[in-house]
């Protein structure tokens, strides 16, 4: 069990010790989609959903998720974040969510991109839950992650 970060020597959940590691420049990019039928895609373009503004909604629910990730993920770290950046989009099948997430620290970030998708998707489900029964998610996946020297 050597390989496995989160356990100890006796196969125990921990949460990792990233004390003794260098602060360094970190950078996740994650990915999600939600297909959507076309009457929704075009209450939600002509912003006519009972809730609001799905789009710009979803993006700041993403950034909020972003920010309390150590409080909905058992043993990841608290971080001090840089930068979110949540992006939603509409095409002609649905709602594609990017999220970028950067900090200087110990541990990565990819929870943390990878939970702002998660509920950036959610919340549009949760918004168009009335009018559409078919909404599917799907493709979430963190893109890239970096760590660079300061």
């Amino acid at each position: 069990m050597e390989n496995l970060t989160h356990l100890d020597e006796q196969g125990n959940a921990r949460m990792v010790d990233v004390g003794g590691k260098a602060s360094t420049l970190r950078t996740a990019i994650a990915e999600g989609y939600i297909r959507l039928e076309t009457e929704t895609r075009k209450l939600i373009q002509d912003k006519l959903m009972k809730k609001g503004d799905v789009l710009t909604i979803a993006e700041i629910a993403g950034v909020q998720a972003a920010k309390q990730t150590a409080q909905l993920i058992p043993l990841c770290h608290p971080l001090l974040l840089d930068k979110i950046k949540v992006v939603a989009q509409m095409d002609d099948q649905g709602i594609y969510v990017n999220s970028e997430v950067r900090c200087v620290g110990r541990t990565g970030v990819e929870m943390e991109a990878l939970t702002a998708v998660n509920v950036a998707l959610l919340t549009v489900y949760d918004m168009c839950k009335a009018v559409d029964k078919k909404m599917v998610m799907h493709g979430i996946r963190l893109l890239e992650k970096t760590k660079e020297p300061i």
